[in-house]
């Protein structure tokens, strides 16, 4: 009796021990043990020979990749709930079922948005590194590095899809007054909830805010939604926090407006560029005028095994020739 083929799985970097076991045992895995990022050349070759890709958020699956005349791939599974680094409508045109994995880092990123919300306030990273670095501390002082509260700001979330409600309730419990802007309003019992805010005018909403969080996915649409015009109609003495992707903020911008004292300060756990990071920010934040942190919003053991978990039934799934749990389609973005 003939074994059917596996099929073959390419897996662009390295995942969690467990998952790369069990895609080992399903499927014909090709993995990176030594996580080095694939090339571009490197992910155009696995295209050809793969029938499903496994990128992360790292990996640009651009429309070249797919439109290749000898693209074998039949999948691709993102290991990742932002697919802005894959190219969904040249994947569908082209026959090419992609998915990714929503709502597994919900509470890990909200609760990370809740660190640099108290964070920068508090002082936090500038406390620590008085013991850390080695510099002078003559022990407590009533004047000496003072924060503000947090309790009673106003809190104002761009995006109030799954995360953004999640950063609410936590925000809610430290006495902050909820306000948000989204494409459209959260049902009456989540806003009633939450004592949610809803502002249809983001420019309206910015003008009158003691924190920003940023909560939404990077679309061509949110490009830049927090443009230059509208980072200057933030507070001088408020402060913006990104848990999710660069691109949504004019980055240079900020920048200025910060070194300026135009704008309070800032948290930061994604960059424009990344995973280049601009010389100015790194100076701003030796100055204690921002936090900034290396991409760790949803680092956790237990949201990268569940991750992993989804990858492998989004590929069972659409091998088994059933429409996989979490497909994207262009129409969705």
């Amino acid at each position: 009796m003939s074994v059917k083929k596996k099929p073959l799985v390419v897996v662009t970097r390295k995942l969690p021990d467990s998952i790369e076991t069990r895609m080992r045992e399903l499927f014909d895995a090709r993995i990176n043990l030594d996580d080095t990022p694939l090339s571009p050349e490197q992910i155009a070759e696995a295209a050809r020979t793969a029938d499903v890709l496994v990128p992360t958020v790292t990996d640009q699956i651009t429309a070249d990749v797919i439109n290749q005349p000898d693209c074998k791939l039949r999948l691709i599974a993102n290991f990742g709930n932002g697919v802005d680094n894959i190219d969904v409508e040249a994947a569908h045109a082209r026959g090419i079922t992609v998915t990714n994995t929503p709502k597994v880092l919900t509470e890990d990123t909200a609760d990370m948005t809740m660190a640099l919300i108290l964070a920068v306030p508090r002082r936090l990273i500038e406390g620590a590194s008085i013991l850390t670095e080695g510099k002078p501390w003559a022990g407590w002082s009533p004047t000496w590095m003072l924060g503000h509260r947090i309790g009673g700001k106003r809190l104002g979330i761009i995006g109030m899809g799954r995360i953004g409600q999640a950063v609410a309730r936590r925000a809610r419990a430290f006495g902050l007054q909820i306000h948000y802007h989204n494409r459209r309003p959260v049902a009456p019992k989540i806003a009633e909830e939450l004592g949610a805010t809803y502002w249809e005018s983001l420019d309206q909403m910015l003008a009158r805010m003691d924190i920003i969080s940023v909560n939404c996915p990077h679309t061509p649409a949110t490009y830049h939604l927090l443009s230059a015009r509208r980072l200057k109609l933030i507070r001088k003495e408020a402060y913006v926090v990104n848990t999710a992707r660069g691109e949504v903020t004019d980055e240079d911008t900020l920048i200025k407006l910060i070194e300026a004292g135009e704008i309070g300060g800032a948290a930061l756990d994604v960059y424009e560029h990344e995973p280049a990071v601009n010389p100015k920010l790194v100076r701003l934040a030796k100055a204690g005028k921002v936090t900034l942190l290396p991409h760790m919003g949803s680092a956790t053991i237990e949201g990268r095994v569940e991750m992993g978990e989804k990858v492998i039934i989004n590929i069972r799934t659409f091998l088994d020739a059933h429409k996989p749990p979490d497909r994207v389609l262009p129409s969705m973005l």
